[in-house]
């Protein structure tokens, strides 16, 4: 074997290619076409989107294994531990799994140069094929129709939302992102779109290449009730005074909504129960997106990093911490609309710590401030030695009624679990 230990396969894997992105299917399914398939293709589902990927794939994974169906996932980032990114019946799998699968490729990899990125996917296909599942539910890492886990055809597609984030790769319009993620669309194959503005030529695309297509707020919806349930509401089915989904903040309605809309339109070959529905969605749980940690000083750890995904924080956070002070911990790629970021929840902050992350990507405590500096918000700290001294800075000046905000990046979170660990 290469390398004896998964974290040394890693950092080798970090050195292969000269960029950190290389969109492209050629390469990596050259690659997995000299894996040859160890077992029966599984059921695949393929979700993509600007945000709430992960909390779909959760709910999907947990109602599906309620059921009593072997299920795995491939998701991205991690938060702790690489392991996290593939999975099992829920469950992290091995080093020992992780390490043999890079070896069968790099015995196949011959010249061809691999990202990270693609590796990992490489190891995840190569995992699942071997491990008897029924359904493999795969989220794209990159927009959709060069990325890595697009090289499988998958039985189903849901794109969870369309908004602008990583406009050097995708475009810079709503419409130029949503046909990049359209790309996992297949025609035939059900595919269902949870954002309720799909830009126009999305729906097009799927009509001229023959993808049967549900769109949120045209074929199927969902509405609140009083007693603290909802409905959702398909073009031939509905399920009545169904349990909030245990992941927090109210935008997780349109992820849920989606998501019964692909298990409807994929019930005839993956058939679930209107109890394991339930269930699923009271049981599902996602580190990192609205997590709440209880304490002298209690702290909300999420994971958006785009101006979409921060103005849903700030509607969480006016609708469940009205009037509270908040102490925000910050740090996010240099890349990101950070202005667009900052607007969308400076009225909420009373004050900001800057957390440097050990990366090239990470926006640097100057270029932060200059974007704060161009909104007049003067209560910011910076220059700390670490995260965890921002962490331990922002708790120190909070006190037992106020609330400790963690939020930017993956890494700052998975930063702050590492700290508290």
């Amino acid at each position: 074997m290469r390398f004896k230990t998964l974290a040394d396969w890693l950092a080798w894997q970090e050195t292969l290619h000269p960029k950190s992105i290389d969109l492209g299917l050629f390469r990596v399914k050259k690659v997995y076409d000299r894996l040859g398939r160890r077992g029966a293709l599984p059921f695949t589902i393929t979700i993509g989107g600007t945000n709430g990927k992960g909390s779909c794939v959760a709910m999907l994974d947990t109602i599906l294994r309620r059921q009593g169906y072997r299920v795995g996932t491939y998701t991205s980032p991690h938060l702790l531990r690489y392991n996290e990114r593939i999975r099992i019946d829920g469950e992290p799998v091995g080093d020992d799994w992780i390490c043999d699968a890079f070896e069968r490729i790099e015995r196949v990899r011959d010249d061809t140069t691999l990202s990270f990125f693609e590796f990992g996917t490489l190891a995840a296909l190569d995992i699942f094929a071997a491990a008897g599942l029924d359904v493999q539910v795969l989220e794209v890492g990159l927009g959709g129709r060069l990325d890595a886990v697009n090289i499988i055809d998958a039985n189903a597609a849901l794109i969870a939302s369309i908004d602008l984030d990583h406009q050097d790769w995708l475009g810079d319009t709503r419409t130029a992102i949503g046909l990049e993620k359209a790309g996992i669309f297949r025609p035939g194959r059900p595919a269902v779109i949870g954002d309720i503005d799909v830009p126009a030529a999305v729906v097009r695309y799927a009509e001229e290449h023959g993808v049967p297509i549900s769109c949120s707020g045209r074929d199927f919806t969902y509405e609140v009730l009083g007693n603290g349930g909802w409905n959702w509401i398909g073009r031939s089915a509905w399920l009545a005074n169904l349990p909030f989904p245990a992941l927090q903040g109210d935008h997780q309605l349109l992820n849920a909504s989606a998501v019964l809309e692909i298990l409807h339109r994929i019930e005839n070959d993956v058939p679930v129960s209107t109890a394991c529905i339930r269930d699923g969605l009271k049981n599902v749980t996602l580190a990192g997106r609205f997590q709440y940690i209880p304490g002298s000083i209690p702290v909300l750890l999420d994971v958006a990093h785009n101006p979409h995904a921060v103005k849903v924080l700030a509607d969480y956070l006016r609708s469940r911490f009205e009037g509270k002070t908040i102490h925000a911990v910050f740090a996010v790629m240099r890349d990101k609309d950070i202005s667009g970021i900052v607007n969308n929840i400076k009225d909420l902050v009373q004050d900001w710590y800057l957390a440097p992350l050990k990366m090239s990507r990470a926006a640097t405590a100057d270029q932060l401030l200059t974007v704060f500096d161009t909104f007049g918000i003067s209560a910011v700290r910076s220059g700390f030695a670490d995260a965890a001294a921002a962490f331990d800075a922002a708790k120190r000046n909070a006190a037992a009624d106020h609330l400790v905000l963690v939020f930017g990046s993956f890494f700052l979170v998975s930063e702050y679990l590492a700290h508290m660990s």
